[in-house]
């Protein structure tokens, strides 16, 4: 790798991806193609929520990706969120069509039109669906994966009788998101609510989770909203109630997208390459033969077998056996993130074991051949824990509680910029006015992530204006 993380974390990034076959650039400004591996990572996410939504019985649907422009119009607040980043279909050949189409943002409008028809009374509700698509926002500024202008993701909507089970849902998938992020991807995360300029376009209330990535940067991770009634008045929602009343259901939407791809590999990724947890890698073991083995046919032999045993237990195998020398595979490997490295050449053979790298570890270890399976699903198993406790070690050093005014924070910044070092997350009073929100945007370029549910300590003064704080919330810098 040309470039190093502490070098320029930006260009070591996107060296990464390119370089590990994760994506490829598109003709299309902002869009990218996901190869392979790339692809299988997200499926991968697809299948662990996919296991949450059939627990809660909440079914997969599918809905168009073009919306007509009357839809955005019923409700004021979010055609107004998503008017600069939304591309149109004005004409299709030479005929302009009547009203234009917006490639879809979100699916709020067109979901809400259908649960205006599909929803009657109170028997049918609550009424939860998903879908899994692509999503369009004319991005200013792209980085693959964080941030492009065509994008995949999941979204859930949701409809309830009342406040509180629509709340519950809410703040439910909030939780799983947690865990998707913790134990699936190993991240931490911090869970909390936005505030109301970061609130999603529409929305009552909006609850994410933040990542902190190596650099020290905030990814918003997953984002669960809960609307009230704003989309079932303005798309007349409504059921009949045991009363023989007619009344508006409440709702909900949330969503977790492939940013949380470009966050795994921001958070775990190092100098070689992309390190993944076993939950998540397209590879999790890589066999090769070393040392002179194509004049020792019983070493693929072993490794064949390995191979064939690994695979019927249900592990993502490779068995590399081209003609590249050891040091190009295992550089290749380390870059593309291969969890665990086999290695068997005539001496290991000799020995009856074979030499065990893991990805995040320094050392190798010679196993016997009998032992080989249990210390391979050993490693496998205690490797997420190992990555997440790394994790949570970097953010806590880069977390910061004794900043309480702009002048502390700029002087932050400064330190931070000469020792090259992560500004991190920092917790903050905040007075709860956009004004005060928006000074520390526009001096500092930090903007605030959530108001954590949990925080470390309580902050009493605002860190702008010095007034008594109204809220402790944590800011950073952003991707």
């Amino acid at each position: 790798m040309s470039n190093t993380q502490s070098n320029d974390f930006t260009e070591w990034y996107i060296q990464t991806i390119t370089k590990a076959e994760l994506m490829s650039y598109s003709p299309v400004r902002g869009s990218i193609i996901f190869r392979p591996d790339g692809y299988e990572l997200w499926e991968h996410i697809q299948e662990r929520f996919n296991l949450y939504l059939k627990s809660e019985g909440i079914r997969n649907a599918y809905f168009p990706m073009l919306i007509p422009r009357n839809f955005f119009m019923k409700e004021a607040d979010h055609i107004e969120g998503f008017a600069p980043e939304l591309p149109w279909v004005t004409e299709v050949g030479d005929e302009k069509l009547e009203e234009p189409l917006a490639l879809r943002p979100t699916s709020e409008t067109m979901i809400g039109s259908a649960f205006s028809d599909w929803i009657n009374s109170y028997r049918d509700l609550p009424y939860e669906i998903n879908q899994w698509a692509n999503v369009f926002r004319w991005e200013k500024k792209t980085l693959p994966f964080m941030r492009t202008s065509e994008f995949l993701w999941q979204e859930g909507h949701t409809a309830h009788a009342d406040e509180a089970d629509a709340r519950r849902r809410t703040l439910h998938v909030l939780d799983e998101y947690e865990k998707v992020a913790e134990e699936f991807l190993s991240i931490p995360v911090y869970k909390g609510q936005k505030t109301p300029s970061e609130r999603f376009a529409g929305a009552m209330d909006t609850y994410s989770i933040e990542a902190m990535m190596k650099d020290g940067k905030a990814v918003q991770a997953g984002t669960s909203h809960y609307m009230g009634t704003k989309f079932a008045e303005a798309f007349d929602i409504t059921y009949l109630t045991k009363e023989n009343q007619h009344t508006h259901a409440f709702t909900t939407s949330w969503g977790i997208s492939t940013r949380l791809l470009g966050a795994l590999i921001m958070t775990h990724g190092d100098d070689k390459g992309l390190v993944f947890p076993p939950t998540v890698a397209p590879t999790q073991i890589v066999l090769m033969p070393v040392g002179p083995w194509k004049k020792n046919p019983a070493i693929m032999e072993k490794l064949t077998g390995l191979y064939e045993g690994f695979k019927a237990a249900g592990f993502r195998v490779r068995l590399d056996d081209s003609d590249n020398s050891p040091g190009y595979k295992f550089n290749e490997w380390e870059l593309k993130g291969a969890c665990l490295r086999i290695e068997c050449g005539p001496r290991d053979l000799e020995n009856g074991h074979a030499m065990v790298k893991a990805r995040d570890l320094d050392d190798k270890v010679a196993v016997p051949f009998e032992e080989l399976a249990g210390y391979v699903k050993e490693q496998l198993d205690s490797m997420p824990k190992r990555l997440l406790d790394a994790a949570r070690a970097r953010n806590k050093a880069n977390e910061h509680f004794d900043i309480d005014t702009l002048a502390d924070l700029k002087a932050h910044i400064e330190t931070c910029k000469k020792e090259n070092r992560p500004t991190g997350f920092v917790l903050v009073g905040w007075d709860g006015t956009e004004e005060t929100e928006a000074k520390i945007k526009e001096e500092t370029g930090f903007t605030t992530r959530n108001i954590p549910f949990e925080a470390p300590m309580q902050k009493t003064v605002d860190i702008v204006s010095g007034k008594p704080a109204k809220y402790t919330l944590w800011i950073a810098r952003a991707y």
